[in-house]
């Protein structure tokens, strides 16, 4: 039976045994936790259901979403793991893609998290002189969705970067979990792309370096869970699993959950990708 996650460390989870090719590592600090996982080979990938790469996890607990010092220290915390990403790729022109539906709040972690992001690519030289910071030729967009342009977003972003020609493109998407308590509190980066609307069942084409020639960096963050991958890991037992054989079967008839307060949540956790983008970029 598949459950529902777009985060490779609840992948990792669902095995108690080391899997060969699939390295993990955490460290907690102050009450935010990080973890890497890294897949090596072929054979892990296939095993953990996600392609070869590294996948950064920032968790905060969610009592914490409350306290400005730790929202603070989890921009930093993304700033700089994100910088770690990027620290051997070419910086001169890059692209931040927003992902999602701006209507939707759920689904608007992108577009929030683009309105604001620092671009700089319409700035001068000379007007560049002004900054007390290195400044990068950062642009921005936030492409919607295909319900509302009637244009698949791959092909929105394949066109900009024929025309900006950035060394970089940075994605941004909102995500699903399996975990309830991920959500709005979890940041995950990625260097493998990103593949849009996966969070709620609905994908679209890739978004990768071999679909678009530009290295992408994926950043999301889990903002909805499936109804039966969360009963599933709620009850998980046997008893189930008939049940809910029959609504995984199918995905049309199937529901999420998001949390309540998602409209607060979706502008702390924009903000928070935001800041994480500027301080890797602009610092």
């Amino acid at each position: 039976m598949a459950i529902r996650t777009d985060l490779a460390i609840e992948c990792r989870e669902m095995f108690a045994e080391e899997i060969s090719g699939v390295e993990s590592l955490a460290h907690d600090s102050d009450g935010i936790t990080v973890t890497h996982v890294k897949i090596t080979t072929e054979e892990g990938a296939k095993q953990i259901g996600k392609p070869v790469g590294d996948y950064v996890t920032i968790e905060m607990d969610s009592m914490l979403i409350e306290n400005e010092d730790i929202i603070d220290r989890v921009c930093n915390a993304v700033g700089d793991e994100l910088k770690k990403l990027i620290s051997s790729k070419n910086l001169n022109s890059v692209l931040i893609v927003g992902l999602g539906n701006r209507y939707i709040t759920p689904d608007s972690i992108g577009p929030k998290a683009v309105s604001k992001v620092t671009v700089t690519r319409h700035i001068t030289k000379e007007a560049q002189m002004g900054f007390d910071f290195a400044v990068r030729a950062v642009s921005a967009i936030a492409p919607g969705v295909l319900g509302i342009t009637g244009i698949e977003t791959s092909e929105i972003v394949k066109g900009v970067v024929e025309h900006v020609k950035p060394s970089l493109i940075i994605a941004i998407d909102a995500l699903a979990a399996r975990n309830i308590k991920r959500l709005g509190t979890t940041v995950q980066l990625s260097d493998t792309g990103i593949c849009p609307g996966s969070g709620v069942g609905n994908n679209r084409k890739e978004l990768t370096e071999k679909t678009l020639g530009v290295p992408v960096i994926a950043m999301g963050v889990p903002m909805v869970v499936d109804v039966a991958t969360l009963a599933l890991d709620v009850l998980g037992k046997k008893e189930c699993r008939a049940d809910l054989n029959t609504i995984l079967s199918d995905r049309s008839k199937n529901m999420i959950v998001t949390p309540n307060d998602v409209d607060e949540i979706s502008e702390k956790i924009s903000t928070i990708i935001a800041e994480g983008i500027n301080t890797a970029l602009h610092s």
